[in-house]
């Protein structure tokens, strides 16, 4: 069984930083396309950062670049979120997410940066850590 539970989130102040981690099991962490989606209360998800954990570049929405930085640690399964300069407008719950289907990735974070990441292409999503920045 496939699943994704992130941490990290938290309560800060605006200009400070916080880093999430995305933990995957029960699939090989080098083939997965994984995001980083958020959502505040009453406004629609937003796909914040994207990459193929076997290799290439990063996707970032635009709201986020140059703020927010993806990693991962293969030997531990863990994508990572890295939020600089976090703002009162950052605050949403934060989900991990992953597609799982083979040569999907280059297709998706291609489209991305047309139209962005979009959470239907996603099959497999960790339960949320909360981010909070306070101004």
């Amino acid at each position: 069984e496939v699943q994704l539970v992130e941490s990290g989130g938290g309560s800060v102040q605006a200009g400070g930083s916080l880093k999430l981690a995305c933990v995957i099991s029960g699939h090989p962490f080098t083939s997965a396309c994984m995001a980083l989606f958020r959502q505040a209360p009453g406004k629609e998800r937003e796909g914040v950062a994207g990459r193929y954990t076997g290799g290439g570049s990063s996707y970032y929405a635009d709201s986020v670049k140059g703020r927010f930085t993806m990693s991962q640690d293969n030997a531990n399964n863990t994508l990572y979120l890295q939020m600089n300069n976090l703002q009162a407008e950052d605050t949403a719950m934060y989900y991990c997410a992953a597609d799982l289907r083979a040569n999907s990735c280059p297709r998706l974070l291609m489209r991305a940066r047309r139209v962005g990441l979009e959470s239907i292409e996603y099959g497999y999503w960790g339960r949320g850590t909360q981010v909070t920045v306070s101004s």
